[in-house]
């Protein structure tokens, strides 16, 4: 059985926003879990301190070669969480992570969390996700 996704929006703001409220997936699949990816270097180091918006590239950038372990891509995501420390400085800079979902014809659901604190002093953002193919 192929892999059939559909999107499921009661409805329709989120559009405008690039995600989906639901999504069904059925058929034969691989799932995989991320863990959240934020803008390191190949040694964990935080790069980019004080600009969100290379940060959110960056994170982006980490979560695509882990994808690309796998074997999948950004295509393939199902869920996306957006972690952040700062929402409002997040909020200008959205278009870098709605470009480059829509670009590769990604719609997952998505949900922005304000938190804290990260892992690691400096950082501002970290996106956790599911991808299934």
């Amino acid at each position: 059985m192929a892999l059939e996704r559909t999107a499921v929006n009661p409805v329709t703001w989120s559009h405008a926003l690039g995600f989906n409220q639901g999504e069904v997936v059925s058929g034969q699949t691989r799932t995989l879990y991320c863990s959240g990816q934020a803008s390191t270097d190949a040694e964990g180091r935080p790069r980019h301190e004080g600009d969100v918006a290379a940060q959110l590239a960056s994170s982006l950038d980490n979560l695509e070669a882990v994808l690309a372990a796998a074997g999948m891509a950004l295509a393939d995501l199902v869920r996306l969480d957006v972690h952040t420390t700062d929402v409002d400085a997040l909020f200008p800079h959205y278009g870098v992570l709605a470009a480059r979902l829509g670009a590769a014809g990604a719609a997952p659901v998505t949900t922005m969390l304000g938190v804290t604190r990260l892992a690691l002093p400096g950082l501002v953002v970290d996106l956790t996700a599911t991808a299934v193919a």
